[in-house]
């Protein structure tokens, strides 16, 4: 207890010292981070209305493990809306975010799969590690990947906005895509790295005229899925999440022009953006889903068998 209060006390102190240094008011939103003092295991900690940072129980990103996919037969394919939207990409100081515009007269929509509503697309977050060997936040059998992209959107069925459906249940749905190294990239992902330049800093943001969010998408039906959460404060527990069994590609280039990128404006760029990925969280006896069925599709289409060589090889259906 001693200990924990120490902590507490640590942290608020660092927090005014930044408000002092900085002579401006500093919201709890920029102040977060990925380590040290105000990193994962700390954002239940630093305010009280990210408890569930801490104290939650349906919380993600998870590690997915082989013996413990539960094989559903009444999960459908998953379905995105083909047609391409405008938005911004942005450097937020903690990832690389594209949103949607608001005016979209025609939202992408995302149905099917394990869903029981229509989600309406929303925004992209972009993880990734500042070395090979990390950056997804989701992990297969304990292998992480160099980059993971989320595709976000609201229950538009439900709730009028993203920020409304935060907050209430199956607000959010997020399809995860691990992203592992090749030769060639996915096209869809050249249209964010080719712009990396013009948003090095935090804060610098430039649009993208068209993108097609259904064909960041890998060739395959085969998906794993479960209840969670947000993976950033305030770690809503509001999030159905889709992994897509097979991963998309990213070459050494996009990724060293990532790991350029850093966290602060201009005057002040402080570290590299990259390792923003939070920690696998327990699952707490969470079922953990597929539509992979193993008897009929046989080992080979098993996410987590033989995992090295299926996701670097790109061998599956």
């Amino acid at each position: 207890m001693a200990r924990h209060r120490a902590i507490v006390i640590g942290i608020w102190a660092v927090f005014v010292l930044a408000l002092v240094q900085e002579s401006k008011p500093v919201s709890w939103e920029e102040w977060w981070t990925y380590d040290g003092i105000s990193g994962p295991a700390f954002w239940g900690l630093i305010n009280p209305e990210w408890s569930l940072c801490n104290k939650g129980r349906r919380q993600s990103p998870v590690n997915l493990e082989p013996g413990r996919l539960l094989f559903d037969p009444n999960l459908q394919a998953l379905h995105l809306d083909k047609h391409k939207v405008g938005g911004v990409l942005t450097n937020t100081g903690h990832s690389v975010v594209f949103t949607v515009d608001n005016d979209t007269r025609q939202p992408v929509n995302i149905s099917g799969g394990p869903l029981s509503y229509r989600y309406q697309f929303h925004e992209i977050h972009l993880h990734y590690g500042l070395y090979d060997n990390v950056g997804s936040e989701h992990t297969v059998d304990g292998y992480s990947f160099p980059a993971e992209i989320q595709i976000f959107g609201f229950n538009s069925h439900l709730y009028n906005n993203f920020s409304d459906a935060l907050h209430r249940a199956q607000g959010i749905v997020a399809v995860s895509l691990l992203l592992q190294i090749g030769d060639l990239s996915n096209p869809e992902v050249r249209l964010f790295t080719e712009h990396l330049d013009k948003i090095t800093y935090g804060g610098q943001s430039i649009d993208i005229k068209r993108i097609g969010v259904r064909e960041l998408l890998p060739d395959t039906m085969h998906y794993m899925t479960y209840d969670g959460s947000t993976t950033m404060p305030a770690c809503h527990e509001t999030t159905t999440w889709i992994i897509l069994n097979k991963p998309i590609y990213i070459t050494k280039q996009q990724l060293r022009s990532l790991r350029e990128l850093k966290q602060g404006d201009k005057r002040h760029p402080k570290a590299p953006l990259g390792n923003n990925f939070r920690p696998p969280q327990p699952l707490h006896h969470r079922p953990v889903r597929t539509n992979i069925d193993f008897n009929i599709e046989g080992p080979k289409n098993c996410p987590t068998m033989n995992r090295d060589i299926y996701y670097k090889a790109n061998s599956w259906k």
